[in-house]
């Protein structure tokens, strides 16, 4: 059980919060921040919001009251030194929090995390987490209920979005009837799922188009087709005109690939090395793999990060994943399996 009686004592006895996620933001991270950024703003508490990146295009329709900010970009470090309370939502990784990472290490504020993902470092804060739970923004709404505000449309616009892009608009295995018993709250209280589904998955570029078709491109097979895999390069990027957020949910797409279980897609990042994410359909845990390589996550979706060229990073994440697909397979299947990807 989360103990969130603390979490009403800590906002009841303090003033000045600071909120922050991880790098290469997405709904559940966003949503989950402008959640509690409106909860607490409605308790009259003041609040700033910055992050390592920006906001991707599809997702600033939510950020109404150009809350959202980017360290060094909108304010630099210093703008935090009067900071209380340090919410970190949605990651637990100090790798995943970017130059964000040296403001909590410098911070004298008490540090709070709510997060949903397996696993984490010692961030030296105090931890709200369900790994149980199938988005942060489900925490968030439970803080929101036992702090006792109501479900305006301003909170429950982004914690839809949290839930639902989190859970893949509902139809990954961590969707419960609790998601949707909480979803038809939200929209009880305002969101509209119809509007929302347009905004996020209705608006991409001619970029992100181009650059989905050169993932696909890439595409390619093992295992009999059970294991599915694609990379992007920065010159994908660049000859498609695409911006970074723009290979968000990829990975998914090639999971509709008939008999993929499992999918893994490399990302060149603009500094350099490549952000692997993986998917599972099958007994193999995610966060398990991607935990050989400083990574984590879930269950059935995780990630990692290789700092070195493509072919080895490559080579490295495909050898685990063949391991952990194998390793269940009868040997006899399993060597056939093997053989067959040899020829």
């Amino acid at each position: 059980m989360i103990p969130w009686h603390r979490f009403v004592e800590i906002v009841r006895s303090h003033q000045r919060f600071l909120l922050t996620s991880h790098v290469r933001p997405d709904g559940d991270a966003l949503g989950s921040e402008l959640v509690m950024a409106r909860a607490l703003q409605s308790l009259g508490k003041d609040v700033r919001v910055c992050n390592a990146f920006a906001t991707p295009p599809n997702l600033r329709f939510l950020d109404t009251r150009k809350d959202l900010k980017q360290l060094a970009v909108d304010v630099p470090a210093t703008d935090f030194d009067d900071r209380e309370v340090l919410i970190i939502v949605d990651t637990t990784a100090w790798a995943q929090l970017g130059t964000m990472g040296d403001v909590v290490k410098q911070s004298k504020a008490l540090k709070v995390v709510i997060d949903h993902h397996q696993g984490g470092d010692d961030l030296g804060a105090e931890l709200f987490k369900d790994s149980d739970a199938e988005a942060t923004g489900r925490l968030v709404v439970e803080a929101v209920d036992q702090l006792g505000v109501p479900l305006s449309e301003e909170i429950a616009i982004p914690a839809f979005v949290a839930i639902a892009t989190d859970t893949g608009w509902f139809r990954f295995s961590s969707t419960t009837p609790g998601t949707l018993r909480l979803a038809s709250r939200l929209v009880e209280a305002g969101a509209a799922p119809a509007e929302l589904y347009k905004q996020l998955y209705e608006t991409d570029s001619l970029g992100r188009l181009q650059l989905i078709g050169r993932a696909f491109t890439h595409t390619k097979t093992e295992l009999g087709g059970r294991l599915i895999y694609t990379w992007l390069e920065q010159a994908d990027f660049s000859a498609s005109e695409a911006i970074p957020s723009d290979s968000e949910d990829i990975i998914n797409m090639t999971l509709a690939v008939g008999g993929a279980e499992m999918a893994v897609i490399l990302v060149e990042q603009p500094r350099g090395g490549f952000k692997v994410s993986l998917r599972s359909r099958c007994e193999v845990d995610c966060s398990q793999v991607a935990s050989q390589f400083g990574g984590g996550g879930h269950r059935r979706a995780a990630g990692a990060f290789f700092e070195e060229p493509l072919e080895s990073a490559r080579a490295k994440i495909l050898g685990a994943v063949r391991a952990a697909m194998t390793s269940d397979m009868p040997p006899s299947h399993a060597a056939e399996a093997t053989a067959a990807e040899r020829r």
